[in-house]
């Protein structure tokens, strides 16, 4: 099935017979998308379809709720955001996550060399992406990675434009000095 607009996602999933598959549809359009925000957030795909599972599950109970007042990808979104926060306090990683499981050599950090590969590179930013608090981290998320504007962003978060640019400047200015300091660290 073609990708449907979310008018006519809407109009299906509010008829009875065609429900099932209007949210069917719904999920095969923006699962993918949301699942890489969840995954950016949590940093382990087995919590990241907890946590997408949990999100699609209040998404079907509130969406004969949903008015328009935003995109629908918007409302979504911020039930994912909200339910990743969630997670994150449940499993108490409020400042800091551990990421020693996140290299391939065991150390926490890539092999030293001249020169640092993408793969390297992406290890090193992903990181200091973990190393954020978890609200810091879910702002340079939907802004670094998903490229969401700041009024999307707001309404998703709940948080005023100026306290989200803050706080996106705040968090680039932490990885960029983790990022210097890692790379020092690995001799490059």
């Amino acid at each position: 099935m073609n990708a449907l607009s979310d008018e006519e996602l809407l109009r299906l999933f509010r008829e009875e017979r065609t429900r099932h598959q209007a949210f069917d549809q719904l999920m095969r359009q923006y699962q993918q998308r949301l699942y890489h925000f969840v995954r950016r957030m949590v940093n382990d795909h087995d919590a990241a379809q907890d946590v997408l599972q949990d999100s699609f599950v209040k998404i079907w109970h509130s969406l004969p709720d949903f008015r328009g007042g935003s995109a629908l990808y918007s409302w979504m979104y911020r039930i994912v955001h909200n339910q990743c926060l969630d997670h994150l306090r449940k499993a108490n990683r409020r400042t800091f996550v551990g990421t020693d499981h996140l290299s391939d050599n065991g150390t926490g950090a890539p092999d030293a060399s001249a020169h640092l590969s993408s793969d390297e590179i992406g290890l090193l930013l992903q990181q200091a992406l973990m190393r954020l608090p978890d609200k810091q981290r879910a702002v340079f998320t939907m802004r670094y990675f998903d490229e969401l504007k700041y009024e999307d962003m707001s309404r998703i978060t709940g948080t005023s434009v100026g306290a989200l640019k803050s706080s996106y400047h705040i968090a680039v200015k932490k990885i960029e000095q983790w990022l210097q300091a890692d790379r020092t660290n690995v001799g490059v």
